[in-house]
């Protein structure tokens, strides 16, 4: 989470917990890689791998730069990875319609899967997504295809629809109090970008999937990847932190159909050799290994980390951990934790108090709805002043603790179907799990980084998934990463991904 970020964009305003709660699941499933889509949206670059003429940058689009850094974690340096893109990109340009148009890509320091383009020819790439890429062909043809999206004028136009939903929002806004008629309209706004968002990505398939053959990238890199965008989300999924094909099937096709037309579009330029994994070289499998060799993998310890039950965070110094059966998931604006059958949820964020406010009179302020302020009781956890009331919504009950560390105000929110004793105590156990972090915690903090290395006579996927470090599931996450099916089997001599600390 970017609690700078969290702290300038909080707002107060009368609303109930549900929304905070549901918005973080929300982000949650649309900020960390679907398969099924490389989300294009309204998001600005700095110049960072290719930038021969620069687009003309107005001050919205910088706005909009500086957003999505902030959601981001920044840009990620790597003279390598900048040097490997520039040269993909170089050759993309060169094979497309339009190789007058220049491009800027952006890596962004963030371990969700995910690519974005804008009408100006601005990119942005997560080192996240290029830690699960196996080769130069997979990356192009991500790039290629957000390159389409700009030929197609496809961000330009997403734009616009952006700008229209935000007008029949604000219309249906003013409708009153009808909430048959609201729901009618804004169900209605959803459909028809969906539709126009399904033509979109079918039709950037197809047009990156020719400039990347006509640059001589193997066309079947797209299929891979989108592969395995579909297997990684399906790890998250199995984690417990929901679903990641809940909310994006509405509005981009599923994985299959993309897949199958990938290869399609694929087999117009050459037929398919080598399987799945190909030969070395082929698709500049080893220099793109060397090139991401030592990439961090996941969460930036700056912007705190889960590992395991815990929330870390060296930075602002503290940590605290979830009870048995959640799963822990940072997100840009929160800290999410789900039990296993879904029945209780727990957000945890920052927000703005005033020094010579008390938690309680804040947790009473009216910035959410239906509290019983006569459950209000004022603790003390680990030091720390702390304050704690109850909520009712329709269908959750709500149990919310604020806590002071420093100058700064810490939210847990936590929900329940149905409140009991066990869900009472999993809040608890929670918020007192609160403390600071030692000296010796936060300089032992570290993230996680790729380790490219070579497989050895008698290595197999079984041992060399028990040399990986502080990732749930390593079998599955060791094939994912290295672009395996359940069956196949590592060769001497070829490098693999492994995740190490």
């Amino acid at each position: 989470m970017n609690w700078g970020a969290a702290r300038r964009n909080f707002r107060k305003g009368r609303r109930q917990v549900a929304a905070w709660l549901l918005l973080g699941a929300a982000l949650t499933l649309a900020g960390c890689g679907d398969p099924s889509r490389f989300e294009t949206g309204p998001v600005t670059a700095a110049p960072s791998a290719k930038s021969v003429r620069p687009p003309v940058q107005s001050q919205a689009a910088e706005r909009e730069h500086e957003r999505i850094l902030a959601t981001y974690g920044g840009a990620y340096d790597d003279p390598k990875l900048e040097a490997l893109i520039s040269g993909i990109v170089d050759r993309l340009v060169a094979a497309s319609d339009r190789p007058d148009l220049t491009y800027k890509v952006t890596i962004l320091n963030s371990g969700a899967v995910n690519a974005f383009a804008l009408p100006t020819g601005q990119l942005y790439v997560t080192r996240g997504l290029i830690a699960l890429a196996t080769d130069t062909s997979e990356l192009s043809s991500v790039l290629s295809h957000e390159m389409a999206h700009v030929l197609a004028k496809h961000a330009a136009i997403r734009e616009d629809q952006a700008r229209q939903a935000a007008l029949v929002a604000r219309v249906v806004t003013d409708m009153g109090n009808d909430p048959s008629m609201t729901a009618l309209a804004l169900a209605k706004t959803k459909l028809s970008m969906a539709s126009f968002s399904r033509q979109q990505e079918l039709e950037a398939d197809g047009i990156g999937i020719g400039i990347s053959a006509r640059a001589q990238f193997d066309p079947y890199g797209a299929a891979r990847f989108l592969t395995a965008m579909e297997r990684n989300a399906a790890l998250k999924a199995n984690r417990g932190t929901g679903d990641s094909r809940t909310d994006f099937l509405s509005s981009h096709p599923a994985t299959p159909e993309r897949v199958s037309n990938a290869q399609n579009n694929a087999r117009q330029y050459t037929a398919p050799q080598g399987g799945w994994r190909g030969e070395r070289g082929e698709r500049d499998r080893e220099a793109y290994l060397n090139a991401i060799d030592n990439i961090v993998y996941g969460e930036d310890p700056s912007e705190g980390f889960v590992r395991g039950r815990r929330f870390l965070h060296p930075k602002l110094g503290f940590t605290f951990q979830v009870p048995d059966s959640f799963t822990l998931d940072n997100t840009a604006q929160a800290v999410i934790g789900l039990r296993e059958g879904g029945n209780q949820a727990m957000r945890f964020d920052v927000v703005r108090v005033p020094a010579e406010q008390s938690l309680a009179d804040y947790l009473n302020s009216g910035w959410m709805e239906n509290v019983d302020k006569s459950s209000t009781e004022e603790l003390t956890v680990n030091g720390f002043p702390t304050a704690s009331v109850t909520a009712r919504g329709e269908q959750w009950q709500f149990r919310v603790y604020a806590l002071r560390f420093g100058s700064d105000v810490y939210r847990f929110i936590f929900a329940t179907r149905q409140r009991t004793a066990e869900s009472d105590r999993n809040a608890r156990e929670t918020v007192n799990s609160f403390r600071r972090l030692s000296l010796d915690e936060i300089q032992a903090a570290r993230p996680l980084r790729i380790k490219v290395i070579s497989v050895q006579p008698g290595d197999t996927v079984e041992s060399l998934s028990h040399r990986m470090s502080g990732v749930d599931r390593p079998l599955e996450r060791f094939r994912v990463l290295n672009g395996l099916d359940a069956h196949a089997q590592v060769k001497p001599r070829e490098l693999v991904k492994i995740v190490i600390d």
